[in-house]
């Protein structure tokens, strides 16, 4: 139980065990967290990491707040985040497809700049295609000529939130508030130690083991196997 145990609650857990054949009910769960010191963790409430820019083209919210697909590269949404190291910041931007809530692509950098967007789409688009719909925030990065071009020459229909509703990204802001709950819920000592954490934690854990409620407690990986075979 100790190495499936992130910090989650005794509901996520339950359907991950009886996948290894082990029938408990929640309240033992919860028992069993509580002698071996484990429990959940709320999440922090996170500061904007994108700025404005002053000029530049108008998207309308093409999203608007329908956190629904029904195949995979339907829509696709996008922000950055940070990472506290004793080193200083790391910032990190995410790609996530609202099909099945995997992680498709994402980038790391000491700074947060429209290079580290644009890496984050290209790995996505290089693993799974380009999406029918993009959806960001209004930042500087994501309205930079570079990252606009790169998605037009995806033929990708654009789509930015209105200017101070995080909630119209909800889906990626829930994201992040997982992943700082789970994997980065006190600074790292280096940005080469956070790196590496966050790799593993989107790579080996999110994408193929993480079980979500609204997939039917499957992981994004489980949920695609499934849907799409």
């Amino acid at each position: 139980m100790r190495q499936a145990a992130r910090p989650m609650g005794c509901c996520a857990f339950r359907p991950s065990l009886r996948a290894q054949g082990q029938r408990v009910g929640k309240h033992r769960i919860a028992r069993l967290m509580r002698q071996m010191g484990l429990q959940a963790k709320g999440r922090r409430r996170f500061k904007t990491t994108t700025r404005r820019a002053e000029t530049h083209r108008r998207v309308a919210n093409r999203l608007a707040g329908d956190f629904t697909a029904t195949q995979p590269n339907e829509k696709w949404l996008s922000d950055i985040t940070y990472i506290a190291t004793h080193e200083g910041w790391l910032y990190l931007a995410g790609i996530q497809d609202v099909f099945s809530r995997r992680i498709v692509g994402w980038a790391m950098s000491d700074r947060p700049t429209k290079t580290l967007v644009c890496d984050a789409w290209k790995l996505a688009v290089g693993r799974y295609g380009a999406p029918r719909l993009h959806h960001s925030d209004q930042g500087s990065q994501y309205t930079s000529d570079d990252y606009l071009r790169l998605l037009e020459n995806d033929h990708v229909t654009l789509s930015m939130s209105d200017v101070g509703r995080c909630y119209d990204n909800a889906m990626q802001e829930s994201f992040w508030g997982t992943l700082k709950t789970e994997c980065a819920d006190r600074p790292f000592p280096t940005r080469a130690a956070a790196r590496k954490a966050i790799f593993e934690y989107i790579e080996v854990w999110y994408n193929r083991q993480r079980r979500h409620s609204a997939l039917g407690y499957l992981s994004p990986a489980e949920f695609e196997q499934l849907a799409c075979p």
